[in-house]
């Protein structure tokens, strides 16, 4: 028998880790300028992407990185860096201009070969190294198979929710308009910047540096 306390604990601790609300503005953002078609087949993918690598997690655990020789506080610290050249992007709007370059480049071309689905939303931004290492201690804590399975049951449930609000992004975005979109880009990518640097000093923490 599950113990719905456990089921309501792990709904609430991977809903807060990978923040479905907070993520939607970054996905209008990193999608800006796309068609409705391409976003949602971008949005159904990294969800998708998102689970399998979670699944991988619950499944083996640390053991995946260990086999490899990476502790969880190295994944922490690179999963910072690569999420810090991500918000650099956003502050900057360098991925607006790679998009007008192709453009110009080739008129006739109508989809953008650019998918944010695996970098940066799938990883590390849904399944990053805190819904990693908090999808491993869920596991641990259920017991048996039904345990396990009452855990992914909660875990698509929050993806499934990531997805419902990334398929009504671009309602925010006809909501916020350009000049709202712009401002919004640039607040994210400072928070993003924040948060990759929040990861990097985690990582190093662990490793018993900074304090």
């Amino acid at each position: 028998m599950i113990d719905p306390a456990f089921l309501v604990t792990a709904f609430a601790a991977l809903f807060v880790v990978i923040d479905p609300i907070g993520l939607t503005p970054i996905f209008v953002a990193l999608t800006r300028g796309m068609s409705a078609t391409r976003r949602r087949a971008l949005a159904v993918r990294a969800c998708v992407i998102s689970f399998a690598i979670l699944l991988v997690f619950a499944l083996f655990g640390e053991a995946v990185l260990g086999f490899i020789g990476i502790s969880m506080p190295a994944f922490r610290v690179a999963g910072g860096i690569l999420l810090f050249l991500t918000a650099l992007d956003m502050l900057f709007e360098r991925r607006q201009k790679r998009r007008r370059d192709q453009a110009d480049e080739d008129d006739d071309e109508e989809e953008d070969d650019e998918d944010p689905s695996v970098f940066p939303l799938a990883i590390p931004l849904i399944a990053g190294p805190g819904a990693i290492a908090t999808i491993i201690l869920l596991v641990g804590q259920s017991t048996g198979p039904l345990g396990f399975v009452a855990t992914m049951g909660v875990l698509l449930a929050v993806l499934a929710l990531v997805l419902v609000l990334f398929l009504g992004a671009g309602l925010l975005e006809r909501l916020l308009g350009r000049v709202g979109i712009n401002v919004v880009t640039r607040l994210l990518g400072m928070l993003l910047a924040a948060l990759s640097v929040q990861f990097v000093l985690d990582g190093l923490r662990s490793f018993g540096l900074g304090g």
